[in-house]
């Protein structure tokens, strides 16, 4: 922490050098985390009343969820710069207020495109956020209590994931669709406050200019990359929209990597990625994120048209691998386990946990929801362990005048990540589902509807259920072994570091009396 310039208004440092009211920050830096993540899942429930009130179009539909996701997603290592150049504090602050004026113009938007655009408005503020609270958790606590206080950071996400279906579904019950949005107001209000009266400052004291041709080329790409990742599963890989944007994505992403080689004060220092451990935590988030975005999206299929359970329904039963998440943290579980295993063990132990949980899912989760909840519990564990373990190796390897920008790459990681499992086990299903039965239709549901006895209905509900298993199996394998590589990059960084641990006493001494 003696990288960056801090004040801390109101509280005096305590004898061991930490801010005194450390933990009550995090909990409102995780009250600011929890109303985006919310705002991610929230709007799923509400899309018939959307549909019928705001006379709102498929592709409308599409627009309302997506425009906030491109948003965020173009814009998470653009915030994250920001915050350490201008301050963080400063930042999240004005996330907060972004997100809530977005809030309220969405809340009592009339048409469709007002609701967009409110949507991609509430994209920029959840970019904010989602970039400074990890930042300022880093400053805010030393290596003894990072991995507790960022696995609760963590623990806000799967919190997030399964509470926004049930308050929507809860709100949606009792009020107008709007009330999804206007719900943000009082807790954005109630953070702004918070985070005004008790958040230290911290920014790098360098002051380095900023990076403008950087931040635009990397919002380019990246909202092109997850742009072709979201269209895929609709307009299919090989169309021409999801190509051209792939490519788009990839070739101004080359063009980010070789300007920030030779920008004098690079956005994104690409030199991390000569440092093993950060390529291991890289790795290993990539995949963490790949496991959990895949199978949530063929959990969510499994509930809904093998089990038949109803949208909500099929969320409530989601449950037990937030809660498991929930508990296990809150108890400071994970951080026990990474303090006795280490980074990489903790992590291959998680990932495995995570691989098992979903192969006990695709095998005894069949036709009988025991089976599942079994598998959604081990996977929660799996989460609990390797996602904070993840999160804290990343942000250990950069510098922390740089933790913004850590925290920027840690959320395109995971949106990167999120995507690519939709889209690699998605595509799995639909070639073993098309390999047993052969169907015009585009969709399980299409194809159900377009059945003409309960004999072939019977036939592609089978084929469905073996395509789910056959890639739950296969995203079960890629997590197993991704673990194990990620384990072993870190392992090998660790080692290195010990190698070169013993010269710097000496090195320092001869510093300090020269």
């Amino acid at each position: 922490m003696t990288a960056t310039t801090a004040d801390s208004p109101g509280a005096a440092a305590d004898p061991s050098g930490r801010h005194p009211q450390r933990w009550l920050i995090l909990g409102v830096i995780c009250l600011a985390q929890l109303t985006v993540l919310l705002d991610n899942t929230v709007l799923s429930v509400a899309i018939p009343s959307l549909t019928e009130e705001l006379d709102a179009s498929t592709s409308d539909i599409q627009w309302m969820i997506n425009a906030y996701s491109l948003v965020q997603s173009g814009l998470l290592l653009t915030a994250g710069s920001a915050a350490d150049r201008y301050g963080r504090k400063k930042l999240l602050t004005a996330g907060l207020v972004l997100f809530g004026i977005g809030s309220l113009v969405a809340g009592l938007s009339q048409t469709s495109a007002q609701l967009i655009a409110a949507r991609a408005g509430m994209g920029i503020g959840g970019a904010l956020l989602m970039t400074t609270t990890l930042a300022v958790v880093v400053q805010l606590f030393d290596d003894a209590e990072r991995v507790k206080a960022i696995g609760l950071w963590a623990t806000v996400n799967s919190l997030g994931f399964a509470a926004g279906p049930l308050l929507g579904g809860f709100m949606l019950n009792h009020f107008w669709w709007g009330s999804i949005f206007l719900i943000n107001i009082p807790v954005a209000l109630i953070g702004v406050v918070a985070v005004v009266r008790m958040v230290p400052e911290s920014k790098n004291p360098q002051g380095d200019r900023p990076d403008l041709l950087g931040a635009l080329l990397s919002t380019i790409g990246m909202a092109s990359v997850v742009y072709a990742i979201i269209s895929g599963p609709e307009h299919g890989w090989t169309s021409a929209q999801v190509l051209v944007a792939a490519g788009v994505g990839a070739g101004v992403l080359a063009l980010f990597a070789l300007w920030e080689l030779r920008a004098p004060y690079p956005m994104l220092d690409m030199h991390f990625f000569q440092n093993k451990r950060f390529i291991g935590a890289v790795t290993g988030a990539i995949l963490v994120a790949f496991g959990l975005g895949g199978s949530l999206y063929l959990l969510t299929q499994h509930l809904q048209f093998v089990l038949g359970y109803e949208p909500l329904e099929a969320g409530l039963r989601t449950a037990p691998l937030a809660a498991t998440v929930v508990l296990l943290n809150l108890v400071g579980i994970g951080a026990k386990v990474h303090a006795k295993l280490g980074t990489p063990l903790t992590i291959l132990t998680g990932m495995t946990m995570l691989a098992g949980g979903l192969a006990v899912v695709a095998s005894f989760g069949g036709h009988d929801y025991s089976g599942m909840f079994v598998g959604l519990v081990l996977m929660g564990a799996g989460i609990a362990f390797a996602m904070p373990a993840m999160a804290n190796a990343i942000m250990s390897a950069i510098p922390p005048e740089k933790a913004g920008v850590g925290a920027g790459i840690n959320g395109t990681l995971a949106e990167f990540g999120n995507g690519l499992g939709v889209a690699v086990l998605g595509a799995v299903l639909n070639s073993r589902f098309s390999a047993l039965v052969t169907v015009s239709a585009a969709s399980f549901p299409a194809a159900m509807a377009a059945a003409q006895s309960a004999g072939e209905r019977e036939r592609i509900a089978d084929a469905f259920s073996s395509g789910l298993e056959t890639s739950q199996l296969v995203g079960a394998v890629a997590l197993f072994l991704g673990g194990a590589l990620a384990a072993a990059l870190l392992w090998r960084a660790e080692r290195a570091d010990s190698r070169q641990r013993p010269a710097q006493p000496e090195d320092a001494t001869e510093k300090t009396t020269g």
